[in-house]
């Protein structure tokens, strides 16, 4: 009994296997179903690849597109046939579609071949392996189906690729085969063709909303600054601001500001802020743009001078700052100015994740600006964008976000002060009032030193205490030692019998061609109240003509 139940299993596997080893035709045709999976667990969005084989193409493609729950942008693959053209396609919109063609991508592909076998869905497969972008990626195809196919570009004139494994943990495995009798094919003679370094840009862009907020606007000073129906200009021209339409978002985005600046004729290292000028209270920097500063509430500390529009009121709110930055020693411009061995960049790009201030712009329209501080009639020229990244986490508690104060005087050529309240003891300080609890309180802070002599706190690190209370909360010191890896974006930099050049210099918190990021400081659960905060910096003393200053920003971050 044992061994005729012996010999029917035998000849059971036996013909399960020459079932599953039965050659494939590509009349009509094939739908092969290959799923993700990393470290023995299937990838989280379950979203299986499919391909679609038939005599004249391959289209590689996923589950969702061929259910028609499409989410834009999408793309698919075509390999048409016999020329193994590999058409890319990708759907940007309901009325827009981008395609491109490579004759060689398939041809060129090269493989290390070896003697491993292994058996997928009853095919004997054997291994090519392939290095992409440092990434080894191991091909088990099968030449016994009669067809070839593949879930990506790879391998494609293979044969039938059934699993394609990256660095070793990464798995797309083939876990169906199914005659299809009807499919729809790409018509792609029909295809409206691009190169394909544009079809790249063009699908990469579709994935995130970009408000063009400044391009090749001029920041440099003038007696009269022209304004015009868009972007206004202000404080002799070293601030231009327009009014900018936010999206409404249900779900909480990343948010980038991204900027470019080059040299119109400024040869030096210059303080740049991208802010917002809140105008949810009676006075704001508005007020003073348009007409002057003395339009501007003032901080008196008792140090004998008076600081315009740097602290909140009850009816004043400090700009919010969205990136702090500094200007090259003549990016462009200048780039005439030789050294051997130094390829000068032609303009700086900053880059800066303000994800977190999002809800102060979320469906509101709001007023967004750029300051260099410069004299020059060149100045700088700059390009602005903002761009919005979905991240699909919904929005669930209400934020809190507080402006607190704002030192940097982006009206400096209008005659604000400069921030040099620190030579008093009791340095900054605002009080502020929160009608309900805040959890998880933070500052977000930003803090740079200046006093561009040896002896000025430029070159002096200093220290930076936050009290909130009247107790510390939080302190550091400010200083960036990092200033010369941005050597090339510096080709008017100063260059001293050292050896050095003075963007090489290490500064308090900056450097030339380079963004300033906040310090996110906690301050734990706030009650409803009325609480304080203080900074606190032993800002050195003036020399001659010479003084430091700290520009200083504090915006309080939580939730209700």
């Amino acid at each position: 009994m044992m061994k005729r139940l012996y010999i029917f299993h035998f000849f059971l596997v036996i013909s399960v296997f020459a079932q599953a080893q039965k050659v494939l035709k590509p009349k009509p045709g094939y739908k092969i179903t290959y799923n993700r999976s990393a470290d023995g667990q299937p990838k989280g969005d379950r979203n299986p690849i499919i391909v679609i084989v038939s005599e004249q193409q391959n289209l590689l493609t996923t589950q969702s597109i061929q259910s028609s729950g499409l989410n834009y942008p999408y793309e698919q693959s075509v390999v048409a046939k016999p020329e193994n053209t590999l058409f890319q396609i990708a759907n940007l919109a309901k009325q827009s579609q981008i395609a491109t063609a490579d004759s060689a991508a398939i041809a060129k592909q090269v493989f290390e071949f070896s003697n491993e076998t292994k058996l997928i869905l009853g095919y004997t497969c054997k291994k090519a392996k392939t290095i992409v972008n440092s990434n080894t990626i191991e091909l088990w195809y099968t030449t016994d189906a009669g067809i070839k196919a593949a879930p990506t570009a790879l391998g494609q004139n293979l044969g039938l690729v059934l699993e394609q494994v990256r660095n070793g943990n990464s798995y797309i495995t083939a876990t169906k085969i199914e005659e299809v009798k009807t499919y729809k094919t790409i018509d792609v003679a029909h295809l409206k063709l691009t190169d394909g370094l544009s079809y790249k840009d063009l699908l990469w862009k579709s994935r995130f909303t970009t408000l063009s907020i400044f391009n090749d606007e001029t920041i440099n000073f003038m007696d009269r600054p022209q304004s015009n129906d868009s972007i206004f200009r202000f404080a002799g021209g070293t601030v231009i601001a327009r009014k900018v339409k936010f999206p409404l978002w249900q779900s909480n985005p990343n948010v980038f500001v991204d900027l470019t600046e080059q040299s119109n004729g400024d040869a030096y290292d210059r303080t740049g802020s991208v802010f917002i000028i809140p105008t949810d209270k009676s006075i704001s920097l508005m007020d003073a743009l348009k007409s002057s500063v003395k339009a501007l509430p003032v901080y008196d500390n008792g140090n004998g001078k008076t600081y315009q529009g740097v602290v909140a009121t009850a009816n004043y709110s400090p700009v919010i700052e969205l990136m702090r930055f500094f200007t090259p020693f003549g990016v462009g411009k200048y780039n005439y100015l030789k050294l051997k061995d130094k390829n000068w960049a032609d303009k700086v790009y900053y880059r800066q994740d303000v994800s977190e201030l999002f809800p102060l712009m979320n469906g509101k329209e709001v007023w967004v600006a750029v300051f260099i501080g410069n004299y020059d009639k060149g100045g700088h020229r700059v390009s602005m964008n903002i761009t919005l990244h979905h991240d699909r986490q919904e929005k669930i508690e209400k934020d809190v976000l507080l402006s607190l104060f704002n030192s940097t005087n982006v009206m400096e050529m209008a005659g604000q002060e400069y921030a040099t309240m620190f030579s008093s003891e009791k340095g900054l300080e605002v009080s502020f009032t929160l009608a309900k609890d805040v959890k998880d309180a933070k500052l977000r802070y930003i803090t740079t030193g200046h006093g561009g002599w040896g002896g000025g706190d430029e070159f002096v690190p200093k220290k930076n205490t936050i009290f909130l209370n009247g107790k510390e909360t939080f302190a550091f010191v400010p200083w960036r030692m990092d200033c010369g890896s941005y050597r090339l974006s510096n080709p008017a930099s100063g260059n001293f019998e050292t050896g050095l050049s003075s963007s090489d210099l290490s500064r308090s918190n900056w450097c030339p061609g380079t963004v300033t990021n906040p310090n996110i400081i906690p301050l734990g659960n706030l009650k409803a109240g009325t609480h304080t905060i203080k900074v606190a910096i032993p800002m050195g003393l003036p020399e001659g003509s010479y003084s430091s200053a700290w520009n200083v920003s504090g915006l309080l971050m939580g939730t209700e």
